[in-house]
């Protein structure tokens, strides 16, 4: 029944109901016929209490995840600029040096040593910043990984990518440990 029929039904029942039931007839409403089809007071608070406890139950375990999350982005973009640092090796026959940083991956490099066949385009589309909107720092040839690991400086990595984590600050325990190229695989 559509909604303009309901109305012509309430209508007709109304007009009846005064006919035949006189004076007292013309106080009622075509709402008294529709029923009580509202909640009561007390059926509202019981979903309220419902959704109360489920958000109790489920924020909490949601909310602990988004340092987990970002902790993993930053761990895919490292290793995507190590596929786009490789390719640039294949090119040019070395790393983009220190001075060169990242941003010889997007831009042709002007400084140090001019890479001859440097592709054209670039090897990655934009340099990404890390989830918490830190740029990653670089290093060629690496550093942490040689220090951190007791090893000599003739041992150094060929570079180093790191994300500052969650502080910003160089070092921390947990969510604000940094993420480097050479722990990737350590949390």
């Amino acid at each position: 029944m559509s909604l303009r029929e309901q109305v012509q039904h309430v209508r007709v029942m109304w007009s009846r109901r005064r006919r035949h039931r006189g004076p007292r007839a013309s106080r009622l409403t075509p709402h008294a016929y529709l029923g009580n089809a509202g909640f009561t007071f007390i059926e509202i608070m019981v979903v309220v209490a419902i959704l109360a406890i489920l958000a109790a139950l489920v924020v909490p375990r949601i909310m602990g995840r988004t340092d987990d999350a970002k902790r993993t982005a930053a761990k895919v973009q490292i290793r995507n600029i190590e596929g786009a640092l490789q390719l640039y090796k294949l090119d040019n026959g070395v790393f983009p040096s220190t001075e060169q940083g990242l941003k010889a991956l997007v831009e042709k490099p002007s400084v140090g040593v001019i890479p001859k066949k440097w592709k054209i385009g670039g090897y990655l589309p934009k340099l990404p910043e890390d989830p918490w909107a830190n740029p990653y720092k670089y290093l060629s040839p690496g550093q942490s990984s040689a220090l951190s690991l007791g090893q000599s400086t003739s041992q150094r990595g060929e570079y180093d990518i790191i994300s500052l984590g969650t502080d910003g600050e160089v070092g921390g325990e947990g969510v604000n440990a940094d993420i480097t190229n050479w722990n990737l695989d350590k949390d």
